[in-house]
């Protein structure tokens, strides 16, 4: 009833699983349930005898010899379904594996029947003053030497026989002390159920509570169903969108370069034009003053001739050399662009980005509704495994448990002390039987000091001291008590023998490495009629794979309950826990969600009417050729630094004087053109050149571009009004699958918990442990195997202690008569 019940309460308590299977990993990552609450059961079910354990192991080895063979597993079988004897040769297998036991025992019979017998007719035998009852002893030559080793066989044969008793005492006393013992120990045990059956409710709510962890995920995802929706629709509808806006926008930046490479093109221009015009002027004015100077007289001189002819034939290098007067201007594309750009097409193309920005603020108010019905299921849903958890029996099934679980630690308190008294009586009864060889021992020692001590070699054997006398009489008082006791020691030993031995080969042995369970496994032999018994008791279903092995194996690795005896047969909560049960509407609700980004507009047909215009504004019409072909050219034919840095050394060939004053002062004047007219001309050169490299670089293949553009906005517009729908549906596939493998986790964690956590089974494997590993094998039977094999071990050696200490009393004790001339072998 208490293993049903127990049962029944981890059963309904368990709100676990059918069968344990891997860990779910879910899509969003792993949710943190924490640890399942649980306390360190205190019982060891383990024993370490101690000293003592040498004895137990010398005992082990012993009966191994005793016994060799193997468990009988099919013996053992046909006992227990009662067909022992139907095929032949039954009888001869267990006979062959008991035959160890059946001649150890005979020889003991032997013993117990054969010894009082032989000591009977030798008491006879000395009352008619043979067998060494004749108080004569005749004199030998070598008697000394025949007292010695008496004397000294029987020495060793008492140290034997006190090794014996000593270990018998001490196993006799172990056992004892066990027993005193034991009540730790069974207290131990029942705390531990107790905490078994405490702990498992906090487990229970624990594992409920903890469906707020996974569910305030789900919400905490809801709520944000904007960043986690919407930024997924965006991010893959973006895939398409973005490119299209950004090239919309580059070719907005592209509209205004052009209209600031325009604006520079006709300022440059102009710059030129008027710059080169003023140029030429200065030039032509130096050239006439540099020529009214070499006409000068001073040049005729033989000095300066040659010099000045060769300043006068450089003077045509002083010339404008880029002609920009016929370059054509560019004043209609200019006023085009600038039509163009009345419409702001960068703020056009920034609405889309903001329209197309807004799609996760368009998932929360299309789905604000749908939303808030999924939120009160999820709310619904943890009310229903709260109501469903609290509507099991659990409370009666633990106080009934618990009821039962007090009686039986009362009852054990009760009757402990009556197990102590029944122990006390064995042990003092197993006392005496020391007692009795401890009184032998005595007399033997006693007889060995007195004789040895008190012999006088010199004394004859009619003359011998009183010491020596009492030490041959206390040895024939033990040879006397030999044979009164011997048949009781070994009558003892014989029945501890058989017991004891065959408890430790046929049950503690196989309990150790598991044979034990392997035969109450056996299909049908606690019951004809059930294949599994335990499956049959548990769950009135015998053909559950079900064992006591197994069983036994989980709780002893301290696995749940739930797992270790499959009490989903019993009641099977996998639906409970089936995920689609709490899911499919919610999953229903959120493949419903229909979300409309039609009202994105991305770029609308002004904007496109702008781009087509900026194609056709006549820039790829300008005479790029003409003007880059003046814009290669040099302002002037010569650089005028040169020239006046070579006017300015040939003036200092010249003599001193005012010849070659007036040439120094039209190279300076030179250097000045150069500087105020020709730089601002190269650098509005420079200007012109950039301009209309650019406006090249814009107006290549510009009309191809533009519709590429406008092509590249159609079609993501079209993919947001029309296939919106499909990436939708898949993002919103995703974000379900999201959501439920919250749910996904939580149950599957809840199956992981009840599979190895809740209600471990640990307590009920060291109930087992304890009452057959600790109490039956540990404390009794090998206590009980030592206290016989010491025992045995003494009351064998009181053979050779008799014979030795009836040789040896006649030379200890005081002869009647003597006779000093035989020296033939003594008979009795």
């Amino acid at each position: 009833m208490a293993v049903e019940l127990c049962l029944l309460l981890l059963l309904f308590c368990g709100n676990t699983i059918s069968e344990v299977q891997p860990i779910y990993k879910p899509p969003p990552g792993t949710l943190d349930f924490g640890f399942v609450p649980s306390k360190t059961y205190d019982t060891g079910a383990y024993h370490e005898p101690g000293s003592i354990g040498i004895l137990f192991k010398i005992v082990h080895a012993f009966l191994y010899l005793v016994q060799p063979n193997s468990f009988p597993q099919d013996l053992i079988r046909k006992v227990a379904q009662q067909q022992l004897g139907n095929s032949r040769g039954d009888y001869q297998k267990a006979i062959y594996y008991e035959i160890g036991f059946i001649v150890s025992a005979a020889l003991g019979l032997l013993f117990i029947l054969l010894l009082p017998l032989v000591g009977l007719c030798f008491c006879m035998c000395r009352c008619c003053d043979n067998c060494g009852g004749e108080m004569h002893q005749r004199q030998k030559k070598n008697a000394d030497c025949q007292r010695s080793c008496f004397a000294t066989f029987l020495f060793v044969a008492s140290l034997i026989i006190s090794v014996g008793v000593l270990c018998a005492y001490a196993a006799n006393q172990h056992l004892t002390n066990q027993v005193r013992g034991a009540k730790k120990l069974v207290n131990s045990n029942f705390k531990d159920l107790k905490i078994f059956l405490n702990d498992t409710p906090a487990q229970i709510d624990y594992l409920v509570s903890q469906y707020n962890t996974a569910k305030d995920k789900a919400l905490s995802d809801l709520n944000n169903v904007g960043p986690m929706l919407g930024i997924r629709v965006q991010e893959q509808l973006g895939k398409e969108v973005r490119p299209a806006l950004d090239a919309a926008l580059s070719m907005a930046g592209a509209i205004r370069e052009t209209k600031e490479a325009l604006e520079n093109v006709s300022v440059s221009v102009e710059v030129l034009q008027e710059g080169t015009e003023r140029l030429h002027t200065n030039l032509t004015d130096v050239k006439m003053h540099l020529s009214n100077t070499l006409n000068d007289s001073a040049c005729n001189a033989a000095q300066a001739a040659s010099t000045c002819n060769i300043i006068r034939n450089s003077l045509s290098q002083l010339n404008v050399n880029a002609n920009f007067s016929g370059l054509p201007g560019v004043s209609s594309q200019l006023a085009k662009v600038n039509d163009v750009l009345k419409i702001d097409l960068s703020s056009l193309v920034q609405k889309g980005y903001a329209a197309f920005n807004d799609t996760p603020d368009l998932v929360v108010n299309q789905t604000r509704n749908i939303l808030s019905d999924i939120k009160s299921m999820l709310e619904s849903i943890g009310s229903n495994i709260t109501t469903f958890t609290k509507a099991l029996p659990v409370e009666k099934i633990l106080a009934d448990l618990m009821v039962y679980l007090t009686q039986s630690e009362a009852y054990v308190q009760d009757y402990f002390p009556l197990v102590e008294q029944y122990d006390f009586y064995r042990w003092l009864g197993c006392l005496i039987l020391c007692c009795m060889v401890v009184l032998i021992l005595v007399f033997y020692y006693l007889g060995l000091l007195c004789g040895t001590c008190g012999y006088d070699k010199h004394a004859s054997p009619t003359t011998r001291g009183c010491i020596s006398n009492t030490g041959g009489n206390f040895l024939m008082a033990g040879v006397g008590f030999s044979f009164l006791f011997s048949w009781v020691l070994m009558t003892v030993v014989v029945l501890t023998f058989v017991t004891g031995g065959n408890v430790e080969k046929l049950v503690c042995e196989p309990f150790e490495d598991k044979n034990l369970f392997k035969v109450l496994d056996t299909p049908y032999l606690l019951n004809q009629h059930w294949k599994n018994y335990l499956a049959g008791i548990l769950f009135k279903n015998p053909n559950v794979n079900l064992t006591f092995e197994k069983v036994y194996s989980d709780c002893k690795e301290n696995k749940g309950i739930y797992t270790s005896l499959h009490l989903e047969y019993l009641f099977n909560i996998n639906e409970f826990l089936n995920v689609s049960m709490y899911t499919e509407d919610v999953a229903l609700k959120i493949e419903h969600i229909q979300i409309n980004l039609s009202k994105i507009i991305l770029l609308d047909e002004i904007g496109k009417e702008n781009l087509l215009n900026f194609s056709s504004s006549g820039i790829d019409g300008i005479d790029f050729s003409a003007y880059l072909t003046e814009i290669n050219k040099s302002v002037t034919k010569v650089d005028l630094l040169s020239f006046a840095n070579d006017l300015e050394a040939r003036a200092d060939q010249l003599p001193k004087g005012a010849l070659e004053n007036a040439l120094k002062g039209h190279a300076n004047s030179i250097r000045m053109i150069h500087n105020q007219q020709v730089v601002p001309l190269e650098q509005a050169m420079s200007t012109l050149n950039q301009s209309i490299r650019l406006l090249k670089r814009t107006s290549s293949e510009l009309m191809v571009k533009v519709k590429n553009v406008i092509s590249a906005v159609n079609t993501a517009q079209f993919l947001i009004n029309n296939n919106a729908s499909q990436v939708i549906v898949q993002e919103t596939k995703k974000y379900m699958d999201t959501i439920v493998g919250y749910f996904e986790q939580y149950t599957e964690w809840v199956k992981e918990s009840i599979a190895m956590e809740v209600a471990a089974c640990k307590p009920i494997a060291n109930v087992i442990d304890t009452a057959v590993d600790i109490f039956l094998c540990s404390y009794i039977t090998d206590s009980v195997n030592t206290f016989w094999f010491g025992l045995g071990g003494s009351s064998m050696f009181l053979i050779p202690a008799i014979i030795f200490a009836v040789k040896l009393s006649k030379y200890y004790r005081r002869m009647d008569t003597e006779d000093v001339y035989d020296d033939s072998v003594e008979q009795w």
